[in-house]
């Protein structure tokens, strides 16, 4: 059997605003994260996480007509994110230029200073786009970060921004063309892809056709956020992760505030096994869900999965479970 290693993949995770203001205050990140959540995500062999702010004190608001949430957390942000033991994050989101190149530019430093890796944003284009390489049980794990939205936060050959990757009509011949070369370099390679509208309860016809894809270019496995509520999974794709820890209001009917810490086993041919933490993020807090909540939790992703053609989940524990083989 080929070496293995475990992935915790956390959704969106914002750590300004209400969680910024809690961190300025001097909230421990034990008052942010439950420590059961902490431990499950330390025990991985590599965390990763879409950072939906930038992390820095300078910049100004981005000049959008309508743009309404522009998130920055502050310099203590970092100590979370090391606390939880991440590893790597996405920048490719539409937050990662709300407070400018500046502030772009900061949380790249902040988290490089760290030895936290990033990827999806970048002083310009070819470094927005340029993978990241982690190694962990001796395996090279390649890890590339892109988003659909919004336009006006694409990087240029000449300015700072984020991987921009227009897929309505399926994913574009540069990011294709990149994900074959860094597969040639990498025993794993992760596609992580801040996708489609918000509160959306299942991934859009495009998004399934750019996730195929990526699958077929190379990537072993795609893990998709920006809906704020999960999506099912289907053969080597997490079509969403859900929300990781906010402050956002609370939709009753799709519950964003019931979500899942994915921990994903996974060796070169692809994922082997799923164990998904059903998680409920409270105002600026993320437990674990209660047994009433997991239940929801757990009929939400096995229909989810059940509408994609996906396998059957099962439940271990706590624990909600998917194999591939």
């Amino acid at each position: 059997m080929s070496e293995a290693i475990t992935l915790a993949l956390a959704g969106d995770t914002m750590l300004g605003r209400g969680v910024g203001k809690r961190l300025a205050a001097g909230a421990p990140p034990e008052s942010l994260v439950a420590p059961p959540v902490a431990a499950a995500m330390r025990a991985a062999d590599l965390t990763l996480l879409n950072l939906e702010c930038c992390i820095s004190d300078r910049g100004s608001r981005w000049p959008a007509l309508g743009k309404p949430f522009f998130f920055r957390a502050p310099l203590l942000a970092i100590e979370v994110l090391q606390w939880l033991g991440v590893d790597g994050v996405t920048l490719a989101n539409n937050h990662a230029l709300d407070y400018g190149y500046e502030a772009l530019l900061d949380t790249r430093q902040h988290l490089q200073a760290a030895g936290i890796a990033a990827c999806g944003a970048g002083a310009d284009e070819a470094a927005a786009r340029l993978p990241v390489v982690l190694k962990a049980g001796g395996l090279r794990m390649g890890l590339i970060g892109v988003t659909d939205h919004p336009k006006d936060f694409a990087a240029s050959p000449s300015r700072p921004g984020v991987a921009h990757a227009d897929l309505r009509a399926g994913a574009p011949g540069w990011l294709l063309d990149i994900v074959r070369e860094a597969r040639q370099r990498c025993d794993i390679l992760l596609v992580t892809a801040h996708w489609g509208p918000n509160m959306a309860l299942e991934p859009l016809p495009a998004i399934r056709s750019a996730a195929a894809e990526l699958v077929a270019a190379g990537a072993t496995l795609v893990a998709g956020h920006s809906a704020h509520v999960f999506h099912g999974v289907a053969g080597q794709v997490l079509f969403d992760l859900g929300d990781f820890l906010d402050d956002y209001a609370v939709d009753p009917r799709l519950r964003n505030d019931l979500g899942l810490l994915w921990l994903v086993t996974m060796d070169g041919r692809g994922p082997i096994r799923l164990e998904a933490v059903p998680l409920a993020l409270d105002y600026c807090f993320t437990r674990l869900a209660d047994a009433d909540e997991s239940d929801w939790i757990e009929r939400r992703l096995a229909r989810a999965c059940a509408a994609l053609g996906g396998p059957p989940v099962t439940r271990e524990g706590a624990r909600l479970v998917i194999s591939w083989r």
